[in-house]
């Protein structure tokens, strides 16, 4: 630890407090997430645990966090994580405008190759939600927080816990108790985070799990033996009845998207988990191909994290855009007269 020099906290998970810190001998900025163990004899948590090994399986990814080291401290443990500025749940709460499309259409671009990535590798994050999806200085968004995550094969018929993913991004199954279930849960969540972007506030905010199947139910109508089979399967299908309610059209819920936006959100809202939209096939929806075409990374918002005043920073270079020099503006009245370059061309 004494390589570490602490520069102050971050926040508080689970398992562990993170601490933004400096590398003494290299000045690089990392995050330390220190779990502490009670007494040496006691186990580490299975969820640290899980977040160790999902992290250390997988090799290096653009668009999940980087374990950089884990060593022991005290009577627990430290994991070294890339510093990550903020968090998707900062951009979206502290815009003082809505996310433009080409926006929206950068940040999902980014979160569906993170994910496609995970699941190519067998892995469910079991916990996609915008405050663990980060976000760097650069703008690039990287998925985090590996605490529920699971080595999952198509072969094992083994049980899982439905008691995972925050409520507001969990899965119909799940809520009904399904202990049998694949990356799909993964696939509404983020389903979820997408409608969340385009609305600039969550699909499914339940205060409970019952409000919560009531909230999904309310928008996707209530299921059928036609529109999901498996659901009589389910443990505690039996256990509650919700009256007969009819489907809301997604463009009604996602009022000012496009007919390509509501489409592909249509495509991970589905009742069966086996219908939704795989990750790798998403990301070749026609969503991602039309005007506006996805902003670079550069050109999205940075917020500072916990930055209150409702405000968010802008990276630098957007910030004194000039206003002859648009992306908005046709190709033909952003072109530079050569004469124009005469007086700095000492400089070129």
């Amino acid at each position: 630890m004494e390589q570490y020099s602490i520069l102050g906290r971050i926040g508080e998970g689970a398992h562990g407090i993170v601490f933004k810190a400096k590398h003494v001998e290299t000045g690089e900025t990392v995050a330390l997430k220190k779990v502490a163990l009670r007494r040496l004899e006691d186990a580490i948590p299975n969820q640290a645990l899980r977040e160790i090994k999902a992290l250390q399986e997988i090799e290096d990814n653009q668009h999940v966090v980087r374990l950089k080291d884990v060593f022991p401290h005290g009577t627990g443990f430290v994991l070294v994580f890339d510093f990550m500025l903020s968090d998707l749940s900062e951009v979206i709460r502290n815009a003082r405008r809505p996310l433009t499309p080409a926006q929206v259409k950068g940040y999902m671009l980014m979160l569906l190759k993170g994910v496609a990535f995970l699941h190519n590798n067998n892995i469910m994050h079991r916990d996609l939600k915008p405050a663990n999806l980060l976000i760097s200085s650069s703008g690039h968004l990287k998925i985090a927080d590996f605490g529920l995550a699971r080595l999952h094969s198509q072969q094992e018929d083994r049980l899982y816990s439905h008691q995972v993913a925050t409520r507001w991004y969990r899965a119909p199954e799940l809520l009904y108790g399904a202990r049998k279930y694949d990356e799909g849960v993964d696939l509404w969540a983020v389903g979820c985070i997408f409608g969340e972007l385009l609305n600039s506030s969550p699909l499914f905010p339940g205060e409970n799990d019952i409000e919560q199947l009531c909230c999904v139910l309310r928008v996707l109508g209530t299921p059928t033996n036609d529109t999901w089979p498996e659901m009589a399967e389910l443990p505690d299908y039996n256990k509650i009845t919700f009256k007969e309610n009819p489907a809301v059209p997604l463009e009604e819920i996602v009022p000012d998207s496009s007919p390509h936006a509501v489409s592909l959100l249509h495509g991970f809202l589905v009742y069966p988990s086996e219908r939704r939209c795989p990750a790798h096939q998403a990301l070749l929806h026609p969503y991602f191909f039309c005007s506006p075409l996805p902003a670079h990374h550069s050109e999205l918002p940075i917020p500072q994290r916990g930055g209150g005043g409702g405000g968010h920073h802008l990276n630098p270079r957007l910030q004194a855009a000039p206003a002859d020099f648009s992306v908005d503006l046709p190709l033909k009245s952003s072109l530079v007269r050569p004469a124009q370059l005469r007086g700095h061309a000492s400089c070129l």
